[in-house]
């Protein structure tokens, strides 16, 4: 095991593999377990990088399986119990028995996911959101996740997301190594910003991927029912009843804004331009482009 830590006030970061994981929630020798693990056709993983709408794409995935009634995915205490991580430490077992279709989210890189994927065995959806909104919703987020350390500000958080020193390592490398890989797999690649400028074709994209026939009544109760203001509204599915251990709700909301172009009421100007320099350096082979600001939206 490749381990080294990084200095944190409640759980310590591992680095395993190249990969930023957190002790206490993580195992490294569990997350050697999940490429091997066997797939099958309708197994369905939701890939991002932290605070890329993860938590969005859950409810979207259940109201889709649900045919758009939300009574039907309010068994759970909150979503992420339908939609666990497939990198928590003991859900493996979990996994294995469960019945089809499997629905699972993820932050790991590709290295680290099942080798069967690029087999073309189950579905990845990987959703990407723009880098500097990224940072700054993580920012946020560290305020209120216990198993997080709290930063001293955000300039401090902001060098350590330019170092890769928080869970999840780069987002640059995040999302070039699974972008190069995404010809080997069933693959869906959508972005936070299209999800917001047009929800109802990213839930019909999302449908088609999944092999889901929906009625346009039933499409348009997923969207309904998946818009930032009405998940706020559902216990469920804006985490409120996640336990005070892992949320400290007194905090702060784990639904925040949900917007695009935060990252303006917090970077400096010469933060951005040496955002924008490491971005275009990084990202030079690759041919993504993102919304950056609300207004750009058409």
């Amino acid at each position: 095991m490749d381990a080294g830590e990084v200095r944190t006030q409640k759980h310590q970061l591992l680095t395993h593999r190249g990969f930023k994981l957190i002790s206490g929630i993580h195992d490294p020798e569990y997350v050697d377990q999940i490429c091997h693990l066997e797939l099958r056709d309708s197994d369905v993983f939701v890939i991002t990088y932290p605070k890329s709408g993860t938590i969005w794409m859950q409810q979207i995935l259940l109201l889709i399986e649900a045919k758009g009634d939300p009574s039907s995915v309010s068994q759970a205490k909150y979503n992420g119990d339908l939609v666990p991580w497939i990198e928590v430490e003991g859900t493996r077992e979990a996994f294995i028995t469960a019945p089809s279709p499997r629905f699972r989210v993820s932050h790991l890189q590709h290295h680290l996911m099942p080798a069967a994927l690029s087999r073309r065995k189950g579905k990845v959806i990987y959703i990407a959101r723009n880098p500097k909104d990224v940072l700054v919703s993580y920012f946020h987020f560290h305020k209120i996740a216990n198993m997080l350390d709290t930063p001293k500000d955000f300039n401090d958080f902001f060098e350590r997301f330019m170092r890769a020193e928080v869970f999840g390592g780069s987002w640059f490398e995040h999302i070039k190594t699974w972008y190069s890989h995404r010809e080997e797999m069933n693959m869906l690649f959508i972005t936070y910003e299209e999800m917001i400028q047009d929800l109802a074709s990213a839930v019909k994209r999302i449908s088609s991927l999944l092999g889901k026939n929906l009625t346009e009544e039933q499409l348009s109760d997923v969207v309904k029912h998946s818009t930032f203001t009405n998940m706020k509204k559902i216990p469920q599915a804006s985490y409120e009843q996640v336990s005070d251990d892992l949320l400290n709700h007194q905090q702060g909301n784990f639904m925040r804004k949900g917007t695009i172009g935060d990252w303006k009421n917090h970077f400096t100007v010469a933060q951005n331009e040496r955002f924008d320099e490491v971005f275009h350096r990084e990202m030079q082979d690759f041919p993504l482009s993102f919304i950056w600001d609300i207004r750009d939206i058409r």
